[in-house]
């Protein structure tokens, strides 16, 4: 009788907060969310603002010690410096000739994954596409500086049609960062097509939609949340990468090199915290550019 008269409570008490919670869904669903948005507040947001901090000092160019006195000159180099700006251009062009590679690589990828392979292909194909993120990072990117070599895999290759590996430099770069950043651009797409009913695609044949009036009409405006995404993930991994520039880079500058420099060898923090809102203010200015269409409503 002891023991039943203890374990009602408990039960009265569970059984009332449950049902506290199933009436007020959003109340739950705050409990659930707090956490994770602590953590986020505490690591990334707290982070950015001592960035931010930092990047309104300066370094004395005596001692090397930092000078707490706010002032914009960082910001004022960063921004009117000609090699900042031809390094910012670069990288950004760099990021979007990334992402249109693997856009273009990955839309008749998924395509064909989710709407003309059988279901045990496209569960292969599916693991093949994620198996590469089961790897580590730095050994995908001293693979690519080995297949670039000169006497590597991709020259052995293209030596029988008189052409020669691009090795180490721009190209080199553009193609490794293509390869690491493809899983985050296909898989967000192949999950928009596998959204899109066969029913629309067969409607469109029947009315007689060719193949090209079908996908820009029917299958690309349905699954454009996806491309968007994709390409969300491949322009900022790239913004921000150093690892791989300085794999197969060669002597190629990038915003991320710079501020690795500017981190290690010059000592200059203030001057790296200033580049680094460079990267920061573009993705910002292309996800509101981005959401000014709607494109990200159904994502």
């Amino acid at each position: 009788m002891m023991s039943t008269a203890l374990v009602k409570p408990q039960g009265s008490l569970a059984r009332r907060i449950s049902t506290f919670l199933y009436q007020r869904a959003k109340v739950g669903l705050a409990i659930l969310l707090a956490p994770p948005t602590f953590w986020l507040g505490l690591v990334y947001i707290a982070s950015l603002a001592a960035l931010l901090l930092t990047a309104f000092w300066s370094v004395d160019s005596f001692t090397g010690n930092l000078t707490r006195e706010w002032n914009l000159d960082n910001f004022i180099t960063v921004l009117t410096d000609s090699t900042y700006q031809a390094v910012t251009l670069r990288t950004v062009g760099i990021a979007l000739a990334v992402t249109a590679i693997d856009v273009a690589i990955a839309l008749p990828v998924a395509f064909y994954m989710s709407k003309v392979a059988s279901k045990g292909w496209q569960r292969f194909l599916v693991i093949s596409m994620t198996l590469p993120l089961w790897s580590s990072y730095l050994v995908k990117a001293y693979a690519w500086r080995s297949v670039l070599s000169t006497g590597g895999i991709l020259d052995w290759m293209l030596d029988p049609f008189g052409i020669a590996s691009p090795g180490y430099g721009l190209e080199g770069t553009v193609i490794t960062l293509a390869y690491l950043w493809f899983p985050f651009v296909v898989l967000p797409i192949y999950t928009s097509l596998q959204r899109v009913p066969n029913s629309l695609i067969e409607a469109s044949a029947d009315l007689g939609g060719g193949t090209l009036k079908t996908l820009r009409s029917v299958v690309i405006p349905m699954i454009t949340p996806g491309i968007i995404a994709g390409s969300i993930f491949s322009f900022s991994l790239t913004l921000g990468d150093y690892i791989a520039v300085k794999i197969v880079g060669g002597a190629t500058q990038t915003i991320g090199t710079l501020i690795y420099t500017n981190v290690g060898t010059a000592n200059n923090l203030p001057l790296a915290a200033a580049i680094a809102f460079v990267p920061l203010v573009i993705i910002l200015i292309y996800l509101s550019s981005v959401k000014r269409t709607g494109a990200l409503d159904n994502l």
